[in-house]
């Protein structure tokens, strides 16, 4: 993915913590009913793993634009579920901080708030249009958010607010969420007037009974002060202090707040002592609640080399094993995070044993020493092959804990992948993906058909339902590709050769399934046509609002083979590089001015939030048959409803590596490397193609 690319993706990230609260009511206008109001942390300013992207991300928010103090409030990011809308927001000690009402009348709005009452943990999520980003390559440092970050990260210097939504699990973890006090309800407020005019007798004053939901377990802050957390019950002032019910409620959604931002404080500072490297004392300093100072008291003491008696005299031939080999040769690479791969006693005797890198020919040396070679050098190269990669003619004199085979295949596998992820991936995300289990042609039948249930008379037998006759077919097949390390790469005692070698072939591998899709997706004409009612042209189907909007009335009245709605609903707009400013506008923006025609161009964007916008390079590339750069696409989401699948054969979505000694005649190291996989047009009613012109 490049950094272009990126300027255009929705990032979907930071969760936080969430509280709904009884503050001041707020009525709807209609009758009387008063809303929950909610205050969370919607992003802690710590980094994300975002899909799409790949490293982490972190939003700086100094360059977060926030447009509008009344943003949506949605469900898991769909237009279709609203909650409610913010009425402030801020950043605040570095966290992007929220409050609003729950003000829609919807499902989506009745769950939030009927879960927080049964103490469900909501997280927050934000939607955001990255306008800029900055990488931050491996071992480089950045400040963002008042916090320093090590590389490989990206940094998104300039994004855009577009809304916020309740969500089950996000991205960020770095923040708890907690359901706080819920809204009054007419009938408790009619009891607090009958308590008061009670207690008016006795000079006794009551705060408002308001009912109180969370956490099983207090978090540390709470767990000394003198209220009651057994149960959800009322807070009451003592007899000797008048408070008013409005005083109660703020006092105690005001130490609330507090309570969150200390929380989420420590956890952040927890995780920066710990660094990652920690896991077990980081669990444990969250869950029991550890300050700062304790942590790092305990980081210290992890940290001390331990002593356990005399110095250990280890011989240079037994001490490295193939592990230590793989670690030694990620690390001469120079491969980004090596800790995420090697434990650290691995990486230190890799650092120990070779402290200026290991070369491709020390490496076979090791492999040929382990299988029983006495020589001390590479001058007899032949002889070092045959007893690295374990020759039939040569009788190991002890067993060997090296598979040379299977150090190289490990190490070549990683930067395999490396160079997999370096090309465009666009074709994954609107593609379904097939698991089989040969190189058969599978054949799958069409979700879309006579499948509804009929009604059963009492005592009746349900009626036998069928799979229909629409179907479709798919079938993997094999491509590959051979390189060798020869004979100069080892006199060279080039280690390179085995990371470069492998990366040619992961990115061949990620080049080759973008050919193979493109070429497919691209040969469209009789997938998409007028007979189909899926393909639209003529000048009013370019992309904007109107051209937006027919195509979206042309996808929802698709019907199936009955005529009836097929119930799906479009969920992205796959666009060339030409559309992808305006496609992006579309995608996030609420607003859309064109100053030459104000008085006609319609200013509000009814489309903002509703679909993704995936770019890609291939779709205008003129190597392909039907590219073109006016040609736009509306589609379903994959799970629902796709129009184009990959088959890989045993769900292997990555290409293999295999690595051995070269042929007899030729001195040298082979790698091939292989991937199997499929690519089939799927259901024409899973998107609409606009040719954007006449």
């Amino acid at each position: 993915m490049t950094e272009q690319n990126k300027g255009h993706l929705e990032l979907i990230c930071a969760a936080g913590g969430i509280t709904i609260e009884a503050a001041t009511p707020i009525t709807d206008g209609s009758d009387g009913e008063a809303l929950p109001r909610f205050s969370m942390v919607a992003y802690s300013g710590e980094p994300m793993r975002v899909q799409g992207w790949r490293h982490p991300v972190v939003v700086d928010l100094e360059g977060l634009r926030i447009e509008s103090q009344r943003k949506p409030i949605r469900f898991a990011h769909s237009a279709y579920q609203g909650v409610g809308h913010s009425e402030r927001i801020a950043v605040e000690g570095n966290q992007l901080i929220a409050e609003g009402v729950v003000s829609r009348d919807t499902p989506a709005a009745r769950e939030v708030v009927s879960s927080g009452k049964r103490g469900f943990p909501w997280q927050a999520s934000i939607g955001a249009g990255v306008e800029q980003a900055e990488f931050v390559k491996a071992g480089a440092n950045v400040t963002v958010n008042g916090r320093t970050f090590e590389g490989p990260l990206f940094v998104a210097r300039h994004t855009v607010l577009g809304e916020i939504s309740f969500v089950d699990s996000g991205a960020d973890q770095n923040t708890s969420a907690r359901i706080a006090a819920q809204v009054q309800e007419q009938q408790t407020m009619n009891d607090e007037k009958t308590q008061t005019e009670q207690n008016a007798t006795t000079g006794t004053t009551t705060a408002p009974a308001t009912e109180v939901t969370g956490d099983a377990t207090p978090p540390a802050s709470e767990k000394n002060t003198n209220t009651s957390t057994a149960t959800p019950a009322a807070v009451n002032a003592s007899s000797a202090t008048t408070t008013s019910p409005g005083a109660a409620s703020d006092e105690a959604v005001q130490r609330m707040r507090q309570e969150v931002a200390a929380e989420s404080h420590r956890i952040a500072e927890v995780r920066r002592i710990c660094a990652g490297r920690h896991p077990d004392i980081e669990t444990q300093a969250i869950g029991e609640g550890w300050d700062a100072t304790r942590c790092e008291l305990e980081v210290l003491r992890a940290s001390r080399p331990k002593v356990t008696g005399a110095p250990a005299i280890h011989s240079v031939e037994n001490n490295v094993d193939g592990q230590v080999l793989e670690a030694a040769c990620m690390l001469t690479a120079k491969f980004s995070k090596p800790e995420d791969l090697y434990e650290d006693k691995t990486l230190e005797a890799a650092s120990k044993r070779f402290r200026g890198g290991i070369g491709l020919q020390e490496l076979l040396l090791e492999a040929a020493w382990a299988n029983g070679y006495t020589g001390r050098n590479f001058r007899a190269s032949r002889d070092v092959f045959r007893y690295a990669f374990g020759h039939p003619s040569i009788q190991a004199s002890s067993f060997s804990t090296i598979d040379i085979v299977g150090v190289l295949s490990n190490v070549a596998n990683k930067f395999l992948l490396e160079g997999f992820f370096s090309v465009e991936r666009v074709w994954r995300n609107i593609c379904s993906v097939r698991n089989v289990n040969d190189f058969k042609t599978v054949t799958s039948y069409r979700l879309i058909g006579k499948d509804q249930y009929e009604k059963v008379a009492p005592g009746g037998e349900l009626k036998h339902g069928t799979l229909g006759e629409e179907s479709y077919a798919n079938k993997a097949d094999t491509y590959g590709l051979l390189l060798a390390v020869d004979r100069r790469d080892v006199i060279n005692d080039d280690l390179g050769a085995i990371t470069t070698a492998p990366r040619k072939l992961g990115r061949g591998s990620g080049l080759k399934i973008n050919d193979v899709f493109w070429t497919t997706f691209l040969d469209n004409a009789d997938f998409f046509k007028a007979a189909n009612k899926n393909y639209l042209d003529g000048a009013d189907t370019k992309l904007s609002i109107d051209g937006l909007t027919k195509a979206e009335v042309a996808f929802m009245d698709q019907v199936d083979s009955d005529g009836k709605p097929i119930g799906i609903m479009p969920a992205m707009a796959l666009v060339p590089t030409s559309l992808s400013a305006i496609g992006t506008t579309l995608g996030r923006s609420l607003e859309v001015r064109d100053p030459g025609s104000s008085a006609k161009y319609p200013v509000a964007n009814p489309h903002a939030g509703k679909f993704r916008v995936e770019v890609s390079r291939y779709l205008a590339n003129t190597q392909y048959a039907g590219a073109s750069d006016k040609a736009w696409y509306l589609l379903a989401e994959p799970g629902d409803l796709s129009v184009i699948e990959v088959a890989f054969l045993n769900g292997q979505e990555s290409p293999t590596i295999e690595t051995a000694d070269a042929d007899f005649n030729v001195l040298g190291i082979q790698m091939r490397g292989y991937h199997d996989f499929g690519v089939a047009l799927q259901e024409p009613r899973g998107g609409v193609k606009s040719k954007g012109e006449a």
